[in-house]
């Protein structure tokens, strides 16, 4: 998990959602002679910061390929989008943030009106605040199946799904695996392990 600070060696870069994006990416950084570590959707991760005149650069190398570099600022956006995000999908809110929709919660947090946060999350992670929460939502759940003795149905409970099959259908869209297949999974890996 990302730290709430973003580390100064971390571009984020709007529009980059596709295999496509990454390797012209690439190709720019390797141009315009910038040592990176990795290229992923939306961020960039170089070895060393850059200087003014090698970012003014790396900026329009990556205009010419229809994609953006983000100020700092709005990455920091980014960051504390995904922090509230993870908070309330595990529901380590208070009890009146818990019954609050997840684009009220943002846009009281944030100051921002929800359409644009959605927009712009999309446009650098390349997915869905939506799919982000659920996803963080099913992280959730696999800790509590495998570290928790509660039954699903607790499990659906504590999580505030609406049932236990809306539970099961997300988990298995997501992991493609039932719960209890899952679980079966944990509890075996952890006999595992108690064995070595």
């Amino acid at each position: 998990m990302h730290s709430l600070i973003m580390s100064q060696n971390i571009l984020l870069v709007k529009n980059m959602v596709c295999q496509r994006c990454l390797l012209a990416v690439e190709e720019v950084l390797k141009n315009s002679a910038i040592p990176y570590q990795q290229v992923i959707t939306g961020e960039i991760h170089l070895k060393e910061e850059i200087s003014k005149e090698q970012n003014a650069h790396l900026g329009s190398g990556l205009a010419a390929i229809g994609l953006e570099l983000i100020d700092n600022r709005m990455s920091g956006l980014i960051e504390k989008m995904k922090q509230l995000v993870i908070k309330k999908a595990r529901n380590e809110v208070s009890e009146k943030e818990r019954k609050t929709k997840l684009s009220v919660h943002l846009s009281e947090h944030l100051h921002h009106e929800y359409t644009y946060l959605s927009s712009f999350f999309s446009s650098v992670e390349g997915r869905t605040i939506e799919n982000y929460f659920i996803e963080q939502r099913i992280e959730k759940v696999k800790e509590l199946l495998v570290y928790n003795e509660l039954t699903l149905s607790q499990i659906a409970f504590d999580m505030e799904y609406s049932s236990v099959a809306h539970l099961s259908n997300q988990f298995k869209k997501i992991t493609g695996l039932t719960p209890s297949h899952f679980k079966t999974i944990g509890s075996m890996k952890r006999k595992m392990l108690d064995q070595i």
